[in-house]
């Protein structure tokens, strides 16, 4: 007999669909990080809330307006930063003030939060309906499959830019189908743990690996496991305590990366 928390229709499509965010969170958030772009992830976010709230006021899906703000907003960052208009930083707090401020007035003309607003912004667990679970399947396949034939190109760009400019790799390009990725995996996630807690899925995992790990490819084995145990341990445990899903996983990863970092150096790697 199957356990309650599997008997049910909404929690099967939920597991099903935290199983791919973790998963493809954690690859992204490992090149993220050791990029030292972590704050990408939360400015993106920032701009997917303005996409939902349009969409919210527009009548249409909101997924769909998220994606298509952070990837606009994800090509307006690069845009600025390979032309060397702003540092990346001025030009990621530009974006993010802008795109928060944007939501606030777009969600002023649409009467304010409503409930559909509030499982985009926090997550739940009930929010995953089967057009979301495909969307993120098939987002989810998408980006990994672009790591999957970018690897080495990407592995390089992290590690050494100007290595890579020298080599010949087109790294102007490289970033931007980065951020590009980072974009998807905003709106793959904010179902899950909700537009707000993104950024956490995307960078604790992450964290959490390179305090243990001593490769790139255990590191990214290592915070793929790290997010899964976040995200089906805090699903299941906002299941059967009824605890805010988003917020319950997110904190699950901020006590394994507290853990990881307790741990005597000689028990790492």
């Amino acid at each position: 007999m199957l356990p309650e928390v599997l008997q049910y229709g909404f929690m099967q499509r939920a597991l099903l669909a935290g199983a791919m965010v973790g998963t493809v969170a954690a690859v992204v958030g490992v090149f993220l990080v050791l990029r030292r772009l972590s704050l990408i992830a939360d400015t993106l976010s920032h701009v997917a809330l303005a996409g939902i709230a349009a969409a919210l006021l527009a009548g249409i899906y909101p997924v769909a307006g998220a994606l298509g703000a952070a990837v606009l907003g994800a090509l307006g960052i690069e845009r600025l930063r390979s032309r060397g208009g702003l540092f990346g930083e001025a030009a990621l707090a530009v974006f993010l003030s802008g795109g928060f401020a944007l939501a606030v007035v777009l969600l002023g003309l649409a009467d304010g939060f409503t409930v559909d607003l509030f499982a985009y912004l926090f997550g739940a667990l009930t929010a995953v309906q089967p057009l979301d679970l495909w969307v993120i399947l098939g987002l989810g396949v998408l980006v990994l499959g672009t790591v999957a034939a970018f690897y080495k190109e990407l592995f390089t760009v992290t590690f050494d830019e100007e290595a890579a400019r020298v080599q010949g790799l087109p790294v102007d390009a490289l970033n931007l189908l980065f951020t590009g990725l980072v974009a998807l995996v905003i709106g793959v996630t904010m179902r899950i743990v909700g537009v707000l807690l993104t950024s956490a899925l995307i960078v604790l995992p992450a964290l959490t690996a390179l305090r243990l790990a001593r490769s790139f490819r255990r590191t990214l084995i290592l915070a793929v496991a790290v997010a899964l145990l976040a995200v089906v341990g805090g699903m299941v445990a906002a299941f059967y305590l009824d605890l805010a899903a988003g917020g319950t996983i997110v904190l699950l990863a901020i006590g394994t990366f507290a853990a990881a970092s307790l741990l005597p150096a000689r028990l790492r790697g």
